[in-house]
């Protein structure tokens, strides 16, 4: 037990330096896709950036590919967080127009604040390695909007919720890309677009049950 005592205080140091360094690469990389793009990231590159050996950058990751899982686990995490505040709020006393608004407002934010974005959501569809992260994107939206439809008493029919949560998932993911690469004028402007399009989805859904 001595020995336990003895190394715990200096395993805790250590470990802290070697998350801080990983978030450190995660945010490299993040920068580095919004600079060069996924097919042009190198370990090399990330490596340099951070200011470390390619053989250190190894202790973490094996590979580009490896990074890339990472911080799309770490959007993913954002999503998850996003959804959870939104589903703990009384949207049932909102109207359809605030509820359309709270929610673009919000997820606006997890599409804004991650760095490299497009070519992180290009990456998840299009490498073998990142297609269950896709997968687990669309899934976890789908659901999250269904159950808010049913609170806000959109229909009881579970098939229509999700598949009303599969096109608002389409629609906003393909516009919001859009919107956080446009300038201020265009996104504003696009933002409206997409919460109307949203509430015409919405209204049309719940005056045909």
């Amino acid at each position: 037990m001595a020995s336990i005592r003895t190394l715990s205080p200096r395993s805790k140091p250590v470990q802290k330096r070697a998350l801080a360094r990983r978030e450190q690469i995660l945010a490299a990389t993040a920068v580095l896709l919004e600079e060069v793009g996924q097919d042009d990231l190198t370990t090399i590159l990330v490596a340099k950036r951070v200011g470390v050996s390619v053989g250190t950058l190894y202790h973490y990751f094996p590979n580009k590919y490896a990074i890339l899982y990472a911080l799309a686990e770490q959007w993913l995490g954002e999503w998850n967080l996003a959804l959870l505040e939104l589903e703990a709020h009384k949207i049932e006393a909102l109207s359809l127009k605030k509820f359309v608004e709270k929610v673009m407002d919000r997820t606006l934010l997890v599409y804004k604040n991650q760095s490299g974005i497009l070519p992180l959501v290009q990456a998840m569809f299009g490498v073998p390695e990142l297609k269950e992260l896709d997968s687990q994107h669309d899934e976890l939206i789908i659901a999250s909007m269904a159950r808010m439809f049913r609170r806000l008493e959109i229909t009881e029919d579970q098939a229509e919720l999700s598949r009303l949560g599969s096109e608002w998932m389409e629609v906003s993911h393909a516009l919001l890309l859009v919107i956080v690469d446009q300038n201020p004028t265009d996104a504003a402007r696009s933002l409206s677009d997409l919460k109307f399009l949203s509430l015409c989805l919405l209204e049309r859904a719940k005056s045909q049950f």
